[in-house]
């Protein structure tokens, strides 16, 4: 995938959305993403910040700690992408990116905190996996591109919701033929893949 398409939201909903077009698995991935993304801020809350980086911490309840930490950090530069590819949904987004690290911090407190969010991170990554396997029947797409199977997922969960409320039907629209093309394409390549293997056994 080229420099320039990582910020056109249709190239990147496209790639995405074609794996993950089985409403089941999309249940799956709209269940455990956020999960998977609240998790990793709690396991990650204690990783270093540049010297730069001021202490700010600021404690509204047993519930919601606000700690410029980690976590904000990359959640900060996941919104600024997010805002590159459509201002207003990374905007409708913030609200729920605000809560997430604010009660991810607040869970650090806790005794187990760590062993309790790897639990709830290995859980959500397998019942993924089993989404992709049983359900799309097919390979997740980190596997072709990590990077931006992480960092879009949360995303692409938020505008499957927007989507679902009617927000930009002609995107959705543009994006869902994408998506069909995208998977007749790949299906090609894959038959042609098995054809030529059972060739080569003859």
């Amino acid at each position: 995938m080229s420099a320039g398409s990582l910020f056109d939201i249709r190239k990147q909903l496209t790639f995405y959305g074609a794996y993950h077009s089985n409403p089941t698995n999309i249940a799956i991935h709209i269940t455990c993403v956020p999960l998977i993304l609240w998790s990793a801020q709690v396991l990650t809350n204690d990783f270093p910040v540049p010297h730069a980086i001021p202490h700010i911490y600021h404690k509204f309840n047993d519930y919601l700690i606000f700690d410029l930490n980690f976590p904000v950090l990359y959640i900060t530069a996941y919104l600024v992408y997010y805002a590159a590819l459509d201002p207003v949904a990374a905007l409708t987004y913030v609200p729920t990116a605000v809560i997430s690290l604010l009660t991810a911090r607040a869970f650090v407190e806790r005794p187990n905190a760590l062993m309790e969010a790897a639990i709830v991170h290995a859980v959500c990554w397998i019942a993924q996996f089993i989404g992709h396997g049983v359900a799309e029947k097919r390979a997740p797409a980190l596997l072709d591109n990590i990077v931006g199977a992480v960092v879009l997922a949360p995303f692409f969960v938020h505008l499957e919701i927007l989507f679902a409320l009617g927000y930009r039907p002609a995107l959705h629209h543009d994006i869902k033929n994408g998506v069909g093309i995208e998977i007749a394409r790949i299906k090609k390549i894959e038959g042609d893949k098995k054809r030529a293997a059972k060739a080569k056994e003859l």
